[in-house]
């Protein structure tokens, strides 16, 4: 038996429940209506051809047929899918006309803060907090699907990191019958049930005490693509660091390493070599037709001798952001867009960008002689590249982009990396800058500018100047700025940004949590609402709704610790 139910002006999805020998399957399926009255209808279906993405006709049994196209709008990573653009590409009922009508559907408690960008796949939401544990939750209802407790799961001990609790902090990534989720710390990814979250595997990716996954990974095929991070950073001096970053594959069905490449040479384990240049944003994007993937790295934290008396004679020149660290050598892959072979690993290209850049936690004490010499701007990439195709010199091209915590937007070519555009957005900081995120509709770039120094940032086009973050508009053409939206919590901007068809939407870090759905034309912002608590993740959007979580107070007792919250918010078109 197959019943159904939709509503034609909020919805446009499509239930169906498949009742057989085993229990009841429920599976919403998206559906383009061909009609834009308001309508409230009940129907049956008259016939199924098969399960997934097609078209089918639904007859509905009061004066009318009607065509409807079944799309699923997914979102699946940090990035969405595998583009890594933050575009819900078939979201057709948030756009601006629309987005006031946005509604608090249902709030879900979990007690801690949740910072991560929810996954949505059929109907269901997924998302983990800093209370340790990991979520599947109706997308329609706000009903408890199930939750695992990760530490029990697992059996790892704590994470040590502002909670002691086993937790992720990053999208769940959702493949087939599979959630795979990254552990923050140790560096573990762990495979599990989308019905259930029962475990079916899990592997360590690097055995270092401080390294950690926080980045949300890619799945192609069979290859799930996850960067590796670390904490040795904040390690006294004289115990810093032998972490390398690295990008790893690993078989979906197994967990099985397939290859793992380090971003710099290896040192063997012992200290004064290079370490660092961690992968530790955001979710790598795939160019299947190509074969590459793409991502990027961090600061160094530690480099040999000769690299740092380099540097100390070249304190006082002044380094173009365009002009690779010349104390370094080419396989130094630190602050770096960087494509990989996806079937082996290998490094295709690697474009280094922003200049010397080595830095540990002992460096925020000032004149500390532990640190090594400057200059040392924030170059981080906490964020990978963005896949999308441009008009360059009148001709197609397929570029990556992404922006550095200097402010820094760059748009690189596919093939070789060959700089084809940058702009400075806005002012950079330790705390960025653009990070976690940008987004892309193919026609702008969005990216939040954080401005945690709180500098001053100008505005475009008002030429106004705030101290506030705040969320820039670049030309995906040419890097040109079109619009400067100012943070109007006046408080700096963490968290990724996201777009829908004409809406890109972020969040605050102020203490009441605000989030803003800003016109993607003009920056002009069309809604907001006051979600009680700082938002430093980001925004998922399917089926007419919007996702996000609030609440961040993880401060490594360094960084800003902003106010915690409880709760998973659902807003929906109404």
């Amino acid at each position: 038996m197959v019943s159904t139910h939709t509503d034609a002006k909020a919805r446009c999805f499509l239930f169906f429940t498949v009742h057989g020998s085993g229990e009841p399957f429920r599976k919403p399926l998206r559906l383009k209506l061909l009609w834009s009255t308001p309508l409230r209808v009940n129907a049956n279906l008259a016939t199924m051809v098969s399960y997934g993405n097609l078209i089918i006709s639904v007859i509905i049994p009061i004066w009318l047929l009607v065509l409807v196209h079944c799309v699923s709008t997914e979102w699946v990573n940090h990035g969405g899918d595998i583009s890594n653009r933050r575009f819900a590409t078939n979201e057709y009922l948030i756009n601006p006309s629309t987005v006031r009508n946005l509604r608090l559907r249902w709030k879900f408690f979990t007690g801690r803060d949740i910072s991560a960008t929810p996954a949505v796949a059929d109907g269901v939401v997924y998302f983990p907090s800093w209370n340790g544990f990991l979520y599947a939750v109706n997308a329609f209802t706000g009903a408890l699907i199930w939750q695992q407790n990760l530490g029990q799961l697992t059996g790892l001990p704590g994470t040590g990191v502002s909670v002691n609790v086993s937790v992720s902090r990053a999208t769940p990534v959702v493949t087939r019958d599979l959630l795979i989720v990254g552990i923050y710390g140790p560096a573990v990814v762990i495979a599990v049930r989308r019905v259930s979250g029962q475990l079916l595997w899990l592997t360590t990716i690097d055995p270092r005490p401080l390294a950690l996954i926080t980045a949300s990974g890619t799945v192609y095929s069979r290859g799930f693509y996850v960067g590796v991070s670390s904490l040795e950073e904040t390690l006294p001096a004289a115990k810093c660091c032998t972490f390398r970053g690295s990008l790893v594959k690993l078989d979906t069905r197994t967990g099985a390493i397939q290859w793992q490449t380090f971003t710099v040479p290896d040192n063997h384990g012992q200290l004064g070599g290079y370490s660092g240049a961690a992968i530790w944003g955001s979710s790598p994007a795939i160019d299947v037709s190509r074969g590459f993937i793409y991502a990027a790295t961090g600061n160094l934290y530690t480099a040999p001798p000769e690299v740092t008396e380099c540097q100390e004679k070249q304190n006082n020149q002044t380094t173009k952001p365009t002009k690779p660290d010349q104390c370094t050598g080419p396989d130094v892959r630190f602050n770096s867009i960087i494509a990989f072979d996806m079937n082996t690993g290998r490094v295709v290209w690697s474009q280094q960008l922003g200049g010397y850049d080595i830095f540990y936690f002992a460096c925020l004490i000032p004149n500390n002689p532990d640190c090594p010499p400057g200059p040392n701007v924030d170059a981080d990439f906490g964020e990978a590249p963005m896949l999308l195709t441009i008009k360059s010199n009148r001709k197609l091209r397929d570029v990556v982009v992404a922006v550095q915590k200097s402010g820094f937007a760059w748009a690189l070519d596919r093939d070789n990396g060959e700089i084809v555009w940058f702009k400075l957005a806005g002012p950079g900081s330790n705390e960025g800058g653009g990070i976690w995120g940008a987004a892309t509709d193919g026609r702008r770039v969005y990216t939040n500018i954080a401005n945690g120094d709180h500098l001053p940032f100008r505005l475009a086009p008002s030429n106004q100047t705030t101290t506030a973050g705040g969320w820039v508009a670049l030309d995906a053409n040419t890097g040109q700025i079109l619009w400067t939206t100012a943070n109007p919590s006046n408080d700096s901007a963490e968290g990724p940004v996201s777009v829908t068809r004409g809406v890109v939407f972020a969040g605050s870090v102020a203490a009441n949590g605000p989030l803003y759905a800003m016109d993607a034309r003009t920056g002009s912002v069309l809604w907001s609402y006051n979600t009680g608590a700082t938002i430093y993740g980001g925004v998922s959007a399917s089926y007419g709704c919007i996702y996000v979580g609030h609440g961040y107070t993880v401060g490594l007792g360094i960084f800003h610790a902003w106010t915690p919250g409880n709760y998973l918010f659902a807003f929906c078109i109404v």
